[in-house]
């Protein structure tokens, strides 16, 4: 979403712009195809903005706590930086704390809209249930 790219091979691993031009320049120089033809042929992929669910700052913390518990058998967890499952078929959803204000923040992705609308729904209902169990009705 920041569009930073990291590189951790051949380099110091922090972002750089300059250098991720340079490694593209690289990538289109040692082959035939040109940077739309490469651009073609990655798959479509369906994503949310930012999406944020107004929380008390008080209670953030304790709802992703047990939206963790909720999610844990969904797909793969990773808890680094709130609750974020990675299903089967490679579609994830996050749902994290907002370091700035009382809000829950969720991005989801997926190969197809209907797959991104059918993660929304169920982890946009988990978190519902995850909030009224900490801050009530």
């Amino acid at each position: 979403m920041s569009g930073h790219f990291f590189f951790a091979d051949r380099y110091f691993g922090y972002d750089d712009a300059i250098y991720a031009a340079l490694r593209l320049l690289e990538l289109l120089t040692n082959q035939s195809l040109s940077l739309s033809q490469l651009l073609k042929a990655l798959p479509t992929r369906h994503f949310t903005p930012e999406l944020r669910v107004d929380c008390p700052d008080e209670a953030k913390f304790q709802v992703i706590a047990r939206l963790q518990d909720v999610l844990k058998d969904r797909g793969e967890l990773n808890l680094l930086d709130g609750a974020r499952v990675t299903f089967q078929d490679g579609s994830w959803a996050l749902v994290r704390a907002s370091n700035t204000g009382p809000v829950l923040v969720l991005r989801f992705e997926a190969p197809s809209a209907e797959r991104l609308s059918e993660i929304r729904a169920d982890v946009e209902s988990a978190v519902a249930t995850a909030k009224r169990s900490v801050v009530g009705a």
